[in-house]
């Protein structure tokens, strides 16, 4: 009996090692995998949008026999059918590698920016305007406006992006240019699309002034970036253009827009210049505006001063190398937080003078708006505090900046209850 044991393992063996060889080949297309060691096989298999991959977590036990040899040339057998490449799981992992790489090519903080500027600015007009001039039949209009705005935001970062690969290749790895999930072709083509789509969306949407700011705001976006002028090299001009158009033209913009549709103030500007608009919209200075309006503007446009600022914390290294000047290159990161949460904190002492004076009688919950702000100025000052505690490492500024961008969401989420 013993020697008929030895028989049957040798016997075994053989079909085992061609068992093997047949699986690994098969696990790489279907993704079952057959594995023997020391007389154990192991079968498993599991997939993910990129592809199949292969886990061993799952074993069997069995004395090698035989019988082995025949599960596993079954098994194999049954996968031999799953050889061929599947096209269509290729071409649905490829289409989610492009969109995921889209999505962090758009830089997601600032379009969650742009979406709760958008919506809050919106939201506090429609509360102040006569509810008899509030039609759901312009909610199509609002939203072209926000897919504007959107484009826009994509076509800045983007263009960013294209010009600043060598230093992103240092500082952020992880955008999609730098790591070469997208091309400079493809990056090209998405910044140029967004352009064209939202200037496309502007002109059919609203009228001249709102296409020529938007037009404007295209510019500051690509000579920010773009040789010869790259305004980016120069602190002063760097931060004035983020503050430019993250704060004046977006939140000015997004309120005359708004004021001109409830007005019905006219179509597009393609509709003007044919003459079929129905009407022609005043003139900057015969806009009534509100209170609560002047502060976010001016609010959002000191902050964005500070995000300017302060963006630059975390790229200091590769901002040297490129010879690119910033403050954060000049003065170091411990002054520049500092700075920036000084600009930060002024800003949030003019909220709170603001409720208390309450003009015109412009905000209707003063003590609600005083508790937030203040709220908003403690968890900076504690920001701060932590970046200190932890000498000012790399986590701890990105965590910190993190945390500016957090104090800007607020801002907009209480704005329309204040």
């Amino acid at each position: 009996m013993a020697a008929m044991g030895v028989t049957n393992l040798r016997a075994a063996s053989k079909p085992l090692k061609r068992t093997r060889l047949h699986s690994y080949h098969s696990e790489k297309s279907s993704g079952v995998s057959l594995q023997s060691s020391g007389g154990r096989v192991a079968a498993s298999s599991s997939s993910s949008l990129s592809g199949f991959f292969l886990t061993h977590d799952q074993r069997t036990h069995s004395r090698p026999s035989v019988g082995v040899y025949a599960s596993s040339s079954a098994a194999s057998a049954d996968s031999s059918g799953f050889n061929e490449p599947k096209e269509d799981d290729d071409d649905s992992s490829s289409v989610a590698a492009f969109l995921g790489a889209c999505w962090k090519f758009v830089r997601p903080h600032t379009i969650r920016g742009t979406i709760l500027g958008t919506t809050a600015l919106v939201t506090r007009c429609l509360l102040e305007a006569d509810p008899s001039l509030i039609n759901w039949k312009l909610l199509p209009t609002a939203l072209m406006g926000l897919f504007a705005l959107l484009c826009g935001n994509g076509y800045i970062v983007g263009i960013n992006q294209i010009y600043d690969v060598n230093i992103d290749a240092v500082n952020k790895p992880f955008l999609p240019v730098a790591s070469g999930e997208l091309s400079k072709a493809k990056a090209w083509v998405l910044c140029l699309g967004f352009a064209a789509a939202g200037m496309a969306a502007v002109l059919l949407n609203y009228g001249t002034l709102i296409s020529a700011l938007y037009a404007f705001g295209l510019f500051i976006g690509w000579a920010y970036s773009v040789p010869p002028l790259r305004l980016k090299r120069s602190a002063f001009l760097a931060f004035l253009c983020i503050a430019t158009v993250r704060g004046f033209l977006l939140n000015f913009g997004v309120y005359y827009a708004t004021q001109a549709a409830l007005q019905g103030w006219g179509g597009g500007a393609i509709q003007s210049l044919l003459g079929n608009a129905p009407a022609t919209a005043p003139a900057i200075s015969a806009i009534a505006w509100s209170p609560a309006i002047i502060f976010i503007t001016t609010f959002v446009t000191v902050f964005a001063t500070a995000i300017a600022i302060t963006k630059d914390l975390p790229d200091a290294e590769g901002d040297r190398r490129e010879g690119i000047t910033t403050f954060t290159t000049q003065y170091g990161v411990p002054a520049v937080a500092t700075l920036g949460t000084g600009l930060l904190l002024s800003n949030y002492v003019l909220a709170v003078t603001v409720a208390m004076l309450n003009p015109s009688s412009a905000f209707h919950r003063p003590l609600f708006m005083m508790a937030a702000h203040a709220a908003a100025a403690g968890y900076l000052l504690w920001s701060r505090s932590e970046l200190g505690k932890a000498n000012c490492t790399q986590p701890a500024i990105k965590e910190f900046y993190r945390r500016v961008w957090n104090c800007f969401y607020w801002e907009y989420l209480i704005f329309p209850f204040c």
